[in-house]
């Protein structure tokens, strides 16, 4: 387990998405009325309702997952710079408690995007190095 020592800041951005996925998981039902549900329970699409954006916060959340931890295990185990790996899983990790925060709590949708689009560069350079580093 030495050979891991190195990326403790991407293992514990690992465990932190996950509670942050379960926390926005607990949150997305929190506001849902019979008047601003569809018939399948979801609420209606309404930015202006919280009860709908705090839904749509966790849905995204749940997309990214497997990416992110894919992208991050596969760099970790090919031996990609530890630096890096850190650095992009803590980046991720920030960028989207950002994203979430906003999504909820605000309409803000160009912040929501930059924070969005940050989080999938991070995913995307950390895929890149795990594939530089396995060959």
């Amino acid at each position: 387990m030495d050979q891991f020592a190195q990326y403790s800041h991407a293992i514990a951005s690992l465990a932190l998405w996950a509670l942050l996925v379960v926390g926005l998981s607990l949150n997305s039902t929190r506001g849902r009325t019979a008047e601003n549900r569809c018939g399948c329970g979801k609420p209606k699409r309404d930015y202006s309702d919280p009860a709908y954006r705090s839904e749509r916060a966790f849905m995204n959340a749940v997309e990214t997952s497997g990416p992110y931890v894919a992208a991050t295990l596969a760099a970790m185990l090919a031996g990609a710079s530890p630096l890096m790996v850190n650095i992009l899983a803590s980046v991720f990790l920030v960028s989207r408690l950002v994203m979430a925060f906003v999504h909820i709590r605000t309409e803000n949708q160009a912040m929501r995007s930059v924070s969005y689009v940050i989080g999938w560069f991070c995913i995307i350079i950390t895929a890149v190095l795990a594939v530089i580093a396995a060959f």
